[in-house]
């Protein structure tokens, strides 16, 4: 599975333990940035990432700030992106059981990269049930074109 990662200033760190984490279980990943814990913009790099996964040129997307807020908020601006920011490992199962996440965000200020690894390895294990929840999420898509 092909994953896009990416980070501002304040994930950065993160992303490069993701990184080698992820490769080292067989992953191949295409970083989308940035390079420095230098100040950047979080939608410079949630923007790209998202547009490849809603594209569907990469599988999946996982982007870190500082809360994982910002991430989130920019990356379900693009049509197709589903951006779940998940603390737990109940919250990563349920976002792809029940919302078909394509996307998930962390919280690099908030979670250890313990935790962040069980996150990280519940969300890509999981799929989408479908069943009562692809109502829900057609109506989620059906969305996108209110705006």
């Amino acid at each position: 599975m092909k994953i896009g990662i990416g980070a501002d200033h304040r994930g950065y760190k993160i992303k490069k333990f993701l990184i080698k984490y992820l490769k080292g279980k067989g992953y191949s990943i295409k970083d989308f940035g940035t390079d420095s814990d230098s100040p950047c913009d979080y939608p410079d790099i949630a923007f790209p990432l998202a547009l490849e996964v809603s594209r569907k040129k990469i599988k999946r997307g996982i982007l870190i700030c500082g809360s994982g807020i910002g991430m989130t908020i920019a990356a379900n601006k693009v049509n197709g992106a589903y951006a779940a920011l998940c603390m737990n490992e109940k919250m990563a199962r349920m976002s792809r059981n029940h919302n078909n996440s394509n996307i998930l965000s962390l919280g690099s200020s908030i979670l250890s990269k313990e935790r962040i690894k069980k996150i990280v390895d519940v969300w890509l294990s999981e799929g989408f049930d479908g069943g009562r929840h692809r109502r829900r999420f057609n109506k989620i898509k059906m969305g996108e074109e209110l705006g």
